[in-house]
């Protein structure tokens, strides 16, 4: 089993998807607790893209030239959990700075936060 790191990069395997899913041999960023990628035989990844056509959507972070030759994008609307052995080549590690960014991103994803990085008030009380 891999020893895997939150904020760390590497190429997977995303074969087989269906619809919209991000696939292919493409670069991922490692977004789960480092206790769970010790223990768990899964992790969970964002995907990245050098697209840069992409619709600006505040769950993209731009990652510019830090890891990869080009622009990259990583892609907080596609997060999938992934057996570590889709994980190939290691890439790289993003800093905390640019993962301070990533972690906004992914509470918006998942609703913990508005779009102006506000915590949510689902309406429920007490």
């Amino acid at each position: 089993m891999k020893d895997i790191k939150r904020n760390e990069i590497y190429y997977a395997d995303l074969n087989p998807v269906i619809g919209s899913e991000q696939g292919g041999v493409r670069p991922v960023l490692v977004i789960q607790n480092d206790m769970g990628n010790k223990y768990s035989p899964t992790t969970i990844v964002a995907a990245i893209t050098s697209r840069q056509n992409k619709a600006k959507l505040p769950t993209h972070i731009e990652i510019g030239e830090e890891v990869f030759e080009k622009d990259s994008v990583v892609l907080l609307e596609q997060i999938r959990t992934v057996d570590k052995s889709r994980l190939k080549e290691y890439v790289g590690k993003l800093d905390n700075r640019i993962m301070d960014r990533v972690n906004k991103a992914i509470s918006i994803s998942v609703g913990l936060k508005d779009h102006a990085g506000e915590n949510k008030d689902d309406g429920r009380t007490g």
